[in-house]
């Protein structure tokens, strides 16, 4: 499974290219950041991280894309920057017709740490010993975005399992039970 990760964000949008299955080694393909100028209008960053993102899909050509879940923040401004930069990632990826699953950070950081509660050193730490790096991607924003995609790969199978379950079971109102 080849899964790019998207730590969404106008002035650094994180993005990272993990291969792998879940019980076996896996290998970090890429690693960057698209940036934009904080100074630049609103549409314009938006086709910058755009055209960093459709760049990626090229380049790597994954299979599906893991995006940062927006949460609440108390910055409202900074808020709504990331989750522009989330739908342009969600919409890159649509338009190709590659699936978006949304991960919470905290969903992340247990996946890749153990503890939800993990701080942005931890993640890097981890993400650097599972895919046998060197250093830890830098910035923290390029670390988030294989963490992204590492729990992508990890907690996919089993969410789709769980999705099937559902489907099997669910009430069709014009017919009854489906399955």
């Amino acid at each position: 499974m080849r899964v790019l990760g998207v730590d969404p964000g106008l002035t650094r949008c994180g993005v990272g290219v993990v291969e792998g299955v879940p019980g076996r080694p896996l290998a970090m393909l890429g690693v960057g950041v698209v940036r934009t100028p904080a100074d630049a209008d609103l549409g314009h960053r938006l086709l910058a991280v755009e055209q960093g993102i459709e760049q990626w899909l090229d380049e790597h050509r994954p299979e599906f894309v893991a995006v940062e879940r927006v949460f609440s923040q108390h910055n409202v401004r900074t808020v709504m920057g990331t989750a522009q930069a989330s739908a342009v990632a969600m919409l890159c990826a649509a338009r190709r017709g590659i699936p978006v699953a949304l991960h919470t950070p905290s969903e992340v950081k247990a996946a890749v740490t153990g503890s939800g509660r993990a701080d942005k050193a931890q993640v890097g730490a981890m993400v650097t010993r599972l895919l046998r790096l060197a250093a830890p991607p830098k910035p923290a924003d390029a670390a988030d975005a294989l963490a992204l995609a590492i729990c992508h790969i990890w907690r996919a199978p089993a969410q789709n399992r769980l999705q099937q379950a559902v489907a099997r079971h669910t009430v069709n109102p014009t017919k009854g039970r489906t399955a």
